[in-house]
C-alpha cells in the first residue's frame, strides 16, 4: 500500500475532502495539477512533505472540522445539482461584483498600479469563458450524464448523443479548466498572491479578497468535475 506521500494529490482530495483546505493553505494545486504525487507537489510548492502529511492526518481526524460531503460515493445527479447550485451560482453572482470592484480600483489606482488594469482584462476574459463553459455543461454535458446514470441504474443501453462518447466533451471541458487555471495563475502572479499594497484603500483590499475567494471556489469547482464527476461518467459509459 502506498504511503500518503506516494499518493497523488487527486487521490488524497477524493479520499479526504477536508484535505483541500490544507492544499489551499500550502499553495498546492489539487484540481488541474492533481495527478502529481504528494511528494512531487510539495517539491514543486517548496513545502516539507512530511510536515504536510502530518497536517493532512490531523485534518482527517479532527472532528471539529465541518463535514464535507464525499462526492465519490453520491449519485452523479446529486453532484451535478450541487455544482450548479453552489459553484455555477457563485461564479454568476460574484463575477459582476468583482468587475465593478475592478472598474473602481483601476480608475482610482490604475496609474500607480498598472497591474490592476492587467488583472481586470484577465478577469473579464475568465468571466466570459466561464459563462460559456457553464452553459455547455448545463445544457449539453450534465443532462447527458444524468441520462447515462439513469440508463445504468435501469440496466439499459447508454443514450444516444451528438458526440461519439462522453469522453469527447469531457476532454473539451478539462482543456477549458486548464485555460481557466492559467488565467487564475496570471492574476495571482500579478497581484503578488493577492497582497494589497500598504496604501490600499478598503475597495482595493475588498477586490483582492474577492479575487482570492473566487480562485478558491473555482479550484474546488474544478476538483469536483475533473477528479470525481468526469472520471465516474467515463467509467459509467464504459460499463465499469
Amino acid at each position: 500500500m502506498p504511503t500518503i506521500t506516494e499518493k497523488t494529490v487527486r487521490e488524497i482530495a477524493i479520499e479526504n475532502p477536508s484535505s483541500v483546505r490544507v492544499f489551499e493553505s500550502a499553495g498546492i494545486d489539487y484540481c488541474c495539477g492533481g495527478k502529481r504525487t504528494l511528494s512531487d507537489a510539495c517539491a514543486h510548492a517548496g513545502v516539507d512533505p512530511l510536515y504536510l502529511a502530518t497536517l493532512l492526518d490531523e485534518t482527517s481526524r479532527d472532528s471539529s472540522i465541518e463535514d464535507v460531503t464525499c462526492w465519490s460515493e453520491k449519485p452523479l445527479a446529486d453532484l451535478m445539482a450541487y455544482i450548479m447550485a453552489r459553484h455555477h451560482a457563485f461564479v454568476r453572482a460574484e463575477s459582476p461584483r468583482i468587475v465593478s470592484l475592478l472598474t473602481k480600483v483601476t480608475a482610482k489606482h490604475g496609474q500607480a498600479h498598472p497591474e490592476v488594469a492587467q488583472i481586470e482584462q484577465i478577469f473579464l476574459a475568465l468571466s466570459q469563458e466561464l459563462g460559456t463553459h457553464m452553459f455547455k455543461e448545463e445544457q449539453i454535458l450534465f443532462p447527458y450524464i444524468q441520462r447515462l446514470e439513469e440508463a445504468a441504474e435501469n440496466g439499459v443501453a447508454a443514450p444516444s448523443a451528438c458526440f461519439a462518447s462522453v469522453e469527447r466533451p469531457i476532454a473539451n471541458m478539462v482543456a477549458e479548466h486548464d485555460d481557466a487555471g492559467a488565467l487564475l495563475a496570471d492574476m495571482r502572479r500579478l497581484s503578488d498572491g493577492y497582497t494589497p499594497p500598504p496604501e490600499a484603500c478598503p475597495t482595493f483590499r475588498a477586490l483582492y479578497l474577492a479575487l482570492e475567494e473566487f480562485e478558491r471556489d473555482l479550484h474546488r469547482h474544478v476538483h469536483l468535475e475533473n477528479n470525481i464527476l468526469f472520471p465516474r461518467a467515463i467509467a459509467m459509459e464504459r460499463g465499469q
